[in-house]
């Protein structure tokens, strides 16, 4: 996989967008861009050089966790949703138990919001559960596969 590291200035443009879009003003994380303009962000105490030296002599296929996609806007992954909870404010849709059970089953909402990236939050408990793009007529789903509740 080819894992590109994000430079200051890109990670300041980032920001700007998720400020903007969602509320977001801080990501504490080394970032990194891999394929299909992904963005994933690590943590953990190793330095840019050592991941880059580490490379060298192992396959490293996959580091850090997956915040976000850059598309036409940027669009949280579930996960970011979880981490940046405390930072996000712009965007956010609130749904109902009905609605829930729909969007965690991978359904589309008939919800009709300006064209644009959502954060998706059940008002009963206040948690996020993922983000959705408005095609201006409804929410689209984002939920990966994996992640859905299975219909029986």
């Amino acid at each position: 996989m080819n894992i590109k590291f994000l430079k200051s200035s890109e990670k300041k443009k980032l920001l700007r967008e998720l400020e903007e879009q969602f509320g977001i003003t801080e990501l504490p994380y080394l970032l990194l861009e891999t394929g299909k303009e992904k963005i994933r962000g690590f943590s953990g105490t190793m330095t840019k050089e050592e991941i880059i030296e580490l490379s060298k002599i192992a396959n490293v296929e996959i580091i850090g966790l997956y915040l976000f996609k850059k598309e036409k806007n940027l669009r949280l992954s579930l996960d970011a949703t979880q981490i940046l909870v405390n930072q996000i404010n712009k965007n956010i849709i609130e749904i109902n138990k009905d609605q829930l059970e729909s969007w965690l089953r991978g359904k589309n909402l008939d919800i009709i919001k300006e064209l644009g990236v959502y954060v998706i939050k059940y008002k009963d408990t206040g948690d996020f559960i993922g983000c959705g793009i408005s095609d201006g007529k409804k929410i689209i789903n984002y939920i990966p596969k994996e992640r859905r509740i299975r219909n029986n």
